[in-house]
């Protein structure tokens, strides 16, 4: 973290923003995608979260150039992000003040059903919507998830497993504030792993009562198939005059 007190036209503020990409958080990022073309300012107040209009009293431009160099260096770093695959084996959450560790299941199995089916449909959704946009052919070698498909992922993933509250779909997609403080380096390996381990999670799904409504379908349509090849051989054939 790089911290330094810099004059505006109405006295001094402190800056500080991180300065190795371990200290990033996946809320950082996924601001930062949000500015199509982001300029120095912007990038400072998303990282140090400082409201872009006090930085812009600032009275020399050069009390920033450190803070532009470290943002530099970052962006080179952040260019690599998809390349580190290293799966956490406790992830942190500081809730209302309080330490909540959890341990990551090296099976990453989604508990309960309700965050099964919430994922499934979000990880649905996002292949869909890629494929789409590319094309079908070697989709799964050329695919990253979304940084918000990333995020709400682990919102049902971690929702229940921190709070400890039984599994509700609001409250567990409301959790995506809290997985946007996660570390960059814990989130997306962790979000990536969920698209790339579970194919069958991208595949749509029918439900009990979709499959059973099918396979009725399919039923009736054979019988009155049959009923038809049975009226057409009790007809006689027609006889040429």
């Amino acid at each position: 973290m790089i911290e330094k007190r810099i004059r505006t036209t109405y006295g001094k503020i402190a800056v500080s923003i991180p300065s190795d990409l371990n200290e990033v958080t996946l809320g950082h990022l996924m601001a930062l995608q949000e500015h199509e073309l982001p300029d120095d300012l912007d990038a400072i107040s998303i990282l140090s979260g400082m409201p872009k209009s006090e930085l812009q009293n600032i009275k020399d431009i050069a009390d920033l150039s450190e803070f532009g160099e470290t943002i530099l260096a970052l962006s080179h770093q952040i260019k690599f992000l998809y390349d580190y695959d290293t799966l956490p084996a406790k992830v942190t959450f500081m809730i209302k003040g309080r330490k909540v560790e959890v341990t990551v299941n090296s099976n990453l199995a989604i508990e309960p059903a309700g965050a099964f089916m919430a994922a499934r449909e979000i990880i649905t959704d996002e292949v869909r919507q890629y494929i789409a946009i590319h094309g079908e052919q070697n989709w799964q070698e050329r695919f990253q998830p979304s940084l918000n498909a990333c995020c709400q992922v682990l919102a049902q993933f971690f929702y229940c497993k921190v709070t400890k509250k039984p599994y509700d779909e609001y409250e567990a997609e409301a959790f995506t504030s809290e997985i946007k403080k996660m570390r960059v380096l814990e989130a997306l390996p962790l979000a990536r792993h969920f698209f790339t381990c579970y194919p069958n999670l991208w595949k749509p799904k029918q439900s009990f009562f979709q499959l059973h409504l099918q396979r009725w379908k399919q039923m009736l349509a054979s019988a009155r198939s049959k009923s038809s090849n049975l009226s057409t051989r009790s007809m006689p054939w027609p006889v040429a005059i």
